[in-house]
């Protein structure tokens, strides 16, 4: 190009500069209105600086060095050309909405109207173009399908809010298929990879309109579609709170919608299944669920009232629960299948299935879980509109799971995403069999335009094995088939599903409904692409309604704090005067015998070594503290886990198992008391209570699939009239390294036993009241010593916390010259013995 040419399309732009800064008025016509290439020219000069601050190397290309353009010398062929006047008075050009500066500089430079730029007029005649761009995509890049109009008005959609419905498939009536029935049902034909003709359960125009939104997204920049979509959803700001991430809000939100029904499961009259004092446990599942939101909102729910079992596949979306900041991980187990802790929990495969449901089983009475929660999905990016197809068997894995390890009575949760094709339907159909009443249903913590839903079932029906037995059936086909051009394209038969018009009329609607959403929400984003000046202006404020209304504190995810065991124990303990530091357990002997005078007062438990306070701070952060000094915590040099901000009473114990030199050893933590259970303080209740508390806490830290862990157990504890029995489980046995000879041994309850070292008796009742047995009612009753007044039931006041039963502990220790055993010959006259100890008793328990 030459020089002089060069020359005039700067001036060109200068120009169109210069109109940019101008005053507002001076954009206005004689009116005060925009001229119609005004946004145009404005529109220009903003590309053109935004090329300056995006690339140094444009500069001179572009023109927009203006201070060196200003100073170059002007052709002077060109300034005799045209004349600047011609241009101000030609009231009808189409330039005559730049201002008389702009058209004189353009005269300057050689500009005529209706020829072009150069010597010979061989140069650009229009003004540059406005531009198209749409954010920061690159100067001159179009997106493939931006073209294209969705036709929808998203902004019909209906008001954001907090309340939602659900809507229930109607009972099913007809009676769970059996073996006989589903023997033809799967039906095996060409592996089918098209989702465009899939309308038996929807509307081959809703269809068509929701695959072809999602189409448009498909060459959109990631990080510009994420923008959009965060600024035009409502429910956006939820996110996680202090969860490790957004699946712990969305369990939130399906368990308050469904009344509690997965952490306060109740009966068909209402009433909850379980209480805090309840012995039993909450047993929970997570599966394919990493990295564990759904189970930390559990867990955070139930505090240690709950357990659970997790099996998800191992690798970098595996749990992770370092990350429970919310609540504690040490209640929840992952289990990988074959293989348990070192398996690849791979749900596909019938033997991580099979182990799975045995483990659940063997931890649960044999009775299974309460409910079970599955969140399986993965990437399927480019592939939207197949994701149904190609997560077909992760779908039905998760189904198949649920069926076997859920108990009669369970629940179950699990995502789902479209579901058009029979084979996903014919997998609801059989939920819908087998459970009393089954929703799909869309929480507000979904984003609206994915194809995400749950599938939310209640109350497992009992006789379902059939079912299960057939869907294993229909996975070890789909394995089978894997890699071959066949596929399972039907579980259910059409004509079984439609036979039902009630399931197959709620299918078609909920399929229906949730497309015309889903259509709103795809165009919304669009729009929110297309104008990155719109926003939701909401959102703060459905957030804090949401939360308000589910139960969830507005707080911060804090990582959570160390603390040292010192200043742990002096805050768990606050408000109570006690000098427990300083106290020893009273000898039991002739001299103190009498204080157990009130028998039905008591109980007791077989000692195996010395007392300590344990603390749990978390973890294998446990410490213990050995009697001597107050300050003085040893960190517990054992393999095992416990919940942060744990108090209890303990002892270290070696327990045996066999005899001889097959004779195995293992250390153990015996609980002798709880005071605070992860957080929970339990001090004020009944004795009977902290060790019935304390049985379902040790069930609930427990890990069966950890054999290299330490194990925690609760101290048998017997009513003092009862101690005749201790004496049964009393026997005489070769301990590896004794050389030979007999000790005394006690055997607990799992067959391991350990060498006693005494008896201790605890106090239960406070003073003055005590327990009587009354000859004539045949039942016992309290008495109150100081106001003779007596009572079948007991007076709050009578319980004796923690403290008093510490404090009014005697220990009878067996040593030389106690004869507890009929083995053992010599015996100390001194000394109290097994048939002075239940003489008294007998005498005094009546």
């Amino acid at each position: 190009m030459r020089k002089p040419l060069l020359l005039a399309i700067m001036a060109h732009k200068i120009a169109l500069r210069k109109l940019v800064k101008m005053e507002p008025a001076s954009e206005k016509g004689e009116k005060g209105e925009k001229h119609p290439l005004s946004e145009k020219v404005l529109q220009y000069g903003h590309v053109q600086h935004h090329q300056r601050k995006t690339s140094k190397s444009s500069t001179s290309l572009s023109g927009s060095d203006s201070e060196n353009e200003e100073k170059r010398p002007v052709s002077s062929s060109f300034s005799n050309d045209f004349k600047a006047d011609s241009l101000v008075e030609g009231t009808s050009s189409r330039y005559s909405m730049y201002n008389s500066v702009s058209q004189k500089m353009m005269a300057k430079m050689g500009f005529r109207e209706g020829e072009g730029l150069g010597k010979h007029s061989q140069g650009r005649k229009d003004i540059v173009e406005a531009s198209n761009q749409k954010g920061r995509r690159g100067l001159g890049l179009t997106l493939k399908g931006f073209d294209q109009e969705l036709n929808v008005d998203w902004r019909d959609e209906p008001e954001p809010s907090i309340c939602e419905q659900v809507s229930w498939f109607p009972e099913c009536t007809t009676e769970i298929p059996d073996t006989q029935e589903m023997c033809e049902w799967m039906t095996v034909g060409k592996r089918k990879m098209i989702i465009e003709d899939e309308t038996e359960f929807c509307g081959e125009e809703l269809l068509h309109n929701v695959l072809k939104c999602k189409t448009v997204f498909d060459d959109l920049d990631g990080e510009e579609m994420r923008r959009a979509r965060t600024r035009s959803n409502p429910y956006e700001m939820i996110r996680g709170v202090f969860f490790l991430n957004r699946a712990a809000m969305k369990m939130a939100n399906i368990d308050f919608v469904f009344d509690r029904m997965f952490t306060n499961p109740k009966d068909s009259s209402g009433n909850s299944l379980l209480k805090d004092r309840s012995p039993e446990l909450l047993y929970f599942a997570d599966v394919c669920a990493g990295p564990g939101g759904f189970s930390e909102y559990v867990l955070w729910r139930k505090k240690w009232h709950a357990k659970g079992f997790g099996m998800t596949l191992k690798g970098p979306n595996d749990f992770k629960l370092e990350d429970f900041y919310a609540a504690s991980s040490e209640l929840f187990e992952p289990y990988y299948g074959e293989g348990g802790i070192d398996g690849d929990g791979d749900i596909t495969r019938p033997e991580n299935i099979t182990a799975f449901r045995n483990f659940v089983l063997d931890n649960t009475d044999r009775k299974g879980v309460h409910f079970m929660m599955a969140d399986g999905g993965f990437s399927v990016e480019k592939q939207e509109n197949l994701q149904e197809i190609l997560s077909k068997q992760l779908l039905l894995c998760q189904f198949l799971t649920g069926l076997s390890v859920i108990r009669t009575g369970g629940h179950f949760v699990c995502k789902t995403f479209d579901l058009f094709t029979p084979f996903s339907v014919g997998l609801i159909y059989l939920l819908y069999t087998c459970f009393e009443r089954v929703s799909l249903f869309k929480p507000v913590t979904s984003r609206p335009a994915n194809s995400e839903r749950y599938v939310v079932c209640k109350s497992l029906k009992s006789g379902i094995d059939d079912v299960r037995e057939y869907l294993f059936k229909v996975n070890n086909r789909l394995n089978q088939l894997r890699k071959s051009e066949l596929d399972v394209n039907l579980v259910v038969p059409l004509d079984v599903i439609k036979g039902d018009p009630e399931f197959t009329d709620y299918m078609i609607r909920s399929n229906e409904s949730h497309c015309s959403s889903q259509i709103k929400a795809l165009a919304k984003i669009y729009a929110f692409v297309q104008d990155s000046t719109l926003s939701e202006p909401r959102q703060a404020e459905i957030r804090k309604g949401c939360l308000q209304l589910w139960g969830i504190p507005d707080q911060a995810r804090v990582a959570l704090s160390s603390s040292d065991p010192k200043s742990k124990f002096f805050e768990l303990i606050k408000g109570t005067d006690i000098d427990i530091f300083s106290y020893k357990s009273t000898p039991l002997n002739n001299k103190t015998l009498d204080k157990i005078r009130c028998v039905l007062d008591y109980r007791c438990m077989v000692s195996g070594s010395e007392p300590k306070f344990l603390i749990g701070l978390g973890k294998s952060q446990i410490y213990t503290w050995d009697g001597r000094q107050s300050d003085r915590w040893t960190k517990l040099d054992l393999k095992t886990e416990l919940p942060r901000d744990t108090l209890l009473s303990v002892e270290i114990v070696h327990e045996l198992k066999g005899e001889g030199k097959a004779q195995r050893k293992i250390s153990a933590i015996h609980i002798l008391d709880a005071l605070v259970l992860n957080g929970h303080d339990i001090r004020e209740q009944h004795f009977n209570q902290r060790i019935q508390l304390a049985e379902k806490f040790v069930k609930a830290v427990s890990k069966p699939s950890r054999p290299d862990m330490n194990p925690i157990r609760v101290k048998e504890v017997y009513r003092l009239e009862d101690m005749e029995k201790i004496f049964v489980r009393l026997e005489m046995k070769v301990i590896k390294g004794s050389h030979n000879m007999l000790r005394l041994s006690y055997t607990g309850r799992d067959d391991r036993h350990f060498v006693p070292t005494g008896l201790y008796i605890v106090r239960t009742t406070n003073e003055p009241w005590t327990m009587a047995f009354s000859k004539s009612c045949k039942r016992k009753f309290f008495f109150n010593k100081t106001t003779g007044f007596s009572t079948y039931k007991m007076p709050l006041d009578a319980i004796a916390p923690f403290h008093i039963c510490y404090y009014g502990r005697l220990f009878w220790k067996w040593g030389d010259g106690v004869r507890v055993h009929d083995s053992q010959k010599c015996q100390n006259p001194e000394e109290l013995s097994k048939d002075d100890i239940l003489s008294f008793i007998r005498v005094h328990s009546v």
